[in-house]
């Protein structure tokens, strides 16, 4: 286990959805996962009832932030904001989306105060939000947004997937492929690849990080006779980023970099689009494979599933995400736990 100072701040999520059960599975399984002090933000009555319906023991401790690692030991810590969730596994409803909202705020707003050491959060329902009258994309989007709380600004988010065996990021992200080829810049590219350097050498610890870059097109172009982008867009963005000292290679045909031994020549990916990147990813490790947020003043993890309407209340989440969240958030935090 991570040793870190302050316990993790954990956001409520779709509260009809997997979120209540996989917290609830991770305290309850907190010694055998090795699992660092965290709290929730979010109803404890909601939490109390998913428990009971989930036949786990997980006994619910309301508590102040500053007061979570003492209590994380007997009980779950659950910081109440006030709002109240009816436990509705499966029934998404917008009326949620406000105490949802709130919970995110306040867990970035306890990093920013000094009470967490990192933000996991829970998966959101995009819809029900969008329904509520939420304008942002996801929730990656949404905590760029926050980060301006922390002043000098701008920040940029990036959507880092990282799994024990492969960690990939996209540079368009929750965009309709067919508006990629628009929206793909050099410039987006070398915002990106130099945020994932910057974050790879300071939360990571890799004094040179290697990143493979994927082209966007079949055979990356095949020269240019499968669309230009790779040669017009990609390749100069790349020979730039060389220029300033990066150790940046591509574009590769995504065909082929995805395979054991060519995963051995990088530490990260970089994808043109959502799907390029993220399907491998979690082909090979979707239940190890944790989302990270870089380029922010704070770290903010998740688990890389959704909200899994279907099996919510059922007893049949695996909360081995959220784990690896929660690990990697502590560790992230506390870069001296780099082992």
């Amino acid at each position: 286990m991570a040793d870190i100072r302050l316990p993790l701040a954990v956001t409520s999520g779709e509260p009809a959805g997997i979120g209540p059960d996989v917290t609830l599975q991770c305290w309850a399984e907190r010694s055998l996962m090795a699992l660092p002090p965290f709290y929730v933000r979010t109803d404890p009555e909601l939490l109390r009832s998913r428990a009971a319906r989930l036949g786990l023991d997980a006994p619910i401790i309301e508590v102040a932030p500053e007061d979570a690692c003492e209590a994380f030991s007997s009980a779950l810590p659950v910081v109440a904001d006030g709002h109240s969730m009816a436990d509705l596994p499966g029934t998404p409803d917008p009326a949620t989306a406000a105490a949802v909202i709130a919970s995110i705020d306040a867990c970035v707003a306890d990093v920013r105060e000094g009470r967490a050491a990192a933000v996991v959060t829970n998966p959101i329902a995009k819809k029900t939000l969008y329904d509520a009258g939420f304008r942002h994309p996801g929730h990656t989007e949404y905590l760029g947004e926050l980060a301006g709380q922390f002043g000098a600004g701008p920040h940029t988010p990036v959507m880092l997937l990282a799994g024990p065996e492969l960690m990939v990021v996209p540079v368009t992200v929750h965009i309709p492929l067919s508006a990629v080829p628009a929206t793909l810049t050099a410039d987006l590219i070398l915002e990106t690849a130099r945020i994932v350097d910057r974050d790879f050498r300071k939360r990571f610890g890799l004094a040179r990080p290697r990143i493979a870059v994927a082209g966007l097109n079949p055979h990356a172009g095949e020269g240019g006779s499968m669309g230009r982008e790779d040669i017009d867009i990609i390749a100069p963005a790349l020979e730039q980023l060389r220029n300033e000292g990066m150790d940046v290679s591509g574009p590769w045909p995504a065909d082929t970099l995805f395979h054991p031994e060519a995963r051995k020549t990088y530490d990260c990916v970089l994808g043109m689009y959502h799907d390029q990147v993220l399907i491998p990813v979690k082909t090979i490790a979707f239940d190890d494979t944790v989302n990270v947020t870089l380029g922010l003043p704070f770290v903010r993890t998740s688990p890389d599933h959704g909200t899994a309407f279907d099996i919510a209340g059922t007893g049949k989440a695996r909360p081995q995400s959220l784990a690896a969240a929660l690990r990697m958030a502590a560790v992230l935090a506390e870069p001296e736990n780099l082992e």
